[in-house]
């Protein structure tokens, strides 16, 4: 039964997440806990699959405009591992009703980025800076010491966020990516992409070596969550897009404030 509802659920995930972009898969762990019936830690293994199959499909089209900075995003993703290692460990052994309620602020953060236009969190964002910069020209950049400590600090942040919530991360790697390592937006949101493909790699194999994957449940939602990605892409063109957005946000604030109820309620 699980099963079956895990199609439609990550199909429906997947066309928001293809529609609106990056912020729809924020939406898999609760979904999977409340209404498939997993735990919150199978919950989040399932969630992290799903952003690394979405990840990997996203990367496709900057990789061929050449938006993907593939050193600073090796870089950037290893240096994730140690804190993917400790937010999965963390995602072990704490209580899973408390691992709710600090999903539900993360979840009530996408959604303040989805109103503020945060590039990796939402398709007009997107859209927006790449018209805005026109045609990329890639430059190299040295590695120096400053911009190495500034990768090791925000890749250990994103990689403890993929471990222990199973999310992207993408509304800290863009601006870390932007702001502190002054690359162009298309450039640091296709770079983006290749972080959250490492991350969450390296995550699931955490998952894989100590705890196990529901494959009766993770694959037909993660492939169910393809084709709605796919959909949603075609779809997006004829909704209007502030509209979209600003209710995919209250869905998001509506979700958050449900989840951190039931896990309040539960610890108490």
């Amino acid at each position: 039964m699980r099963a079956l509802l895990a199609s439609p659920l990550g199909f429906l995930i997947g066309l928001s997440l293809g529609a609106l972009g990056g912020g729809g898969s924020i939406l898999a762990v609760p979904a999977l806990v409340y209404a498939a019936g997993q735990d919150p830690r199978a919950a989040t293994t399932t969630s992290l699959v799903l952003v690394g199959a979405a990840s990997l499909v996203g990367l496709g089209p900057h990789w061929r405009a050449g938006r993907v900075r593939v050193t600073i995003g090796i870089a950037f993703g290893l240096s994730g591992v140690p804190g993917s290692l400790v937010g999965s460990a963390l995602n072990r052994h704490l209580d899973p009703d408390l691992l709710l309620l600090g999903f539900s602020g993360l979840v009530a953060v996408a959604a303040w980025r989805m109103l503020t236009g945060c590039p990796t969190c939402t398709r007009v964002g997107e859209q927006r800076d790449l018209a805005a910069a026109g045609t990329v020209v890639l430059t190299r950049r040295t590695l120096d010491t400053r911009t190495i400590l500034t990768i090791a600090a925000a890749g250990t942040a994103v990689g403890f966020l993929t471990g222990l919530f199973g999310v992207g991360g993408g509304f800290v790697i863009v601006p870390a990516l932007a702001l502190a390592l002054k690359l162009p937006m298309p450039q640091a949101i296709g770079t983006s992409l290749l972080v959250i493909a490492i991350n969450s790699a390296v995550a699931v194999t955490t998952r894989i070596a100590t705890t196990g994957i529901d494959w009766q449940i993770t694959a037909p939602f993660t492939i169910a969550a393809i084709v709605g990605v796919l959909a949603g892409g075609k779809a997006a063109d004829r909704l209007n897009p502030e509209r979209s957005l600003r209710a995919f946000a209250g869905l998001l604030i509506a979700v958050a404030a449900y989840t951190a109820l039931r896990a309040i309620a539960a610890l108490t």
